[in-house]
């Protein structure tokens, strides 16, 4: 009995110390650089935005940690982000081609203009979820390339 409860107690320790070790984040700030490619044309901006959660990925402005538009110059079109602490970001792209940085619909509400995410998922009737889209900012430079979509 005494045995049982000694490798019990032991097997509580060691995996009290992996979930220990496993939950310490790294602690500095990254730059994320977004290579943005497959643009129809040089006219208007692209707009990048960044979300660390679900919850409003990939349209809610309120839940951007980060985001900016940058004018079209050179293809393709690359966007930084600095100040990004270690963690699980998603990144959603629009071609922005009349700058109201919004997303264009036609009536039925298919996108006229570009669109894109990080890990470029498969777009079928609906935009991708964040998990879809995620990925690992785990160093101080992570680059991400993003291939634009138009339907």
């Amino acid at each position: 009995m005494l045995k049982k409860m000694t490798v019990s107690v032991m097997l509580l320790a060691a995996f009290g110390g992996l979930t220990w070790s496993s939950s310490v984040k790294a602690n500095f700030n990254g730059t994320l650089t977004v290579e943005i490619d497959g643009l129809k044309n040089q006219k208007g901006q692209i707009c990048a935005s960044v979300f660390t959660a679900s919850k409003g990925f990939p349209s809610d402005r309120k839940r951007v940690v980060q985001s900016q538009c940058i004018t079209i110059g050179e293809t393709p079109v690359k966007v930084s982000f600095d100040n990004l602490q270690a963690g699980s970001y998603a990144v959603a792209v629009i071609h922005d081609q009349n700058s109201d940085r919004t997303l264009n619909r036609n009536s039925l509400g298919i996108p006229i203009e570009g669109f894109g995410f990080s890990g470029n998922p498969e777009i079928r009737t609906k935009a991708p979820e964040f998990r879809e889209a995620a990925f690992l900012l785990a160093g101080p430079n992570t680059n991400i390339q993003i291939q634009l979509k138009y339907l």
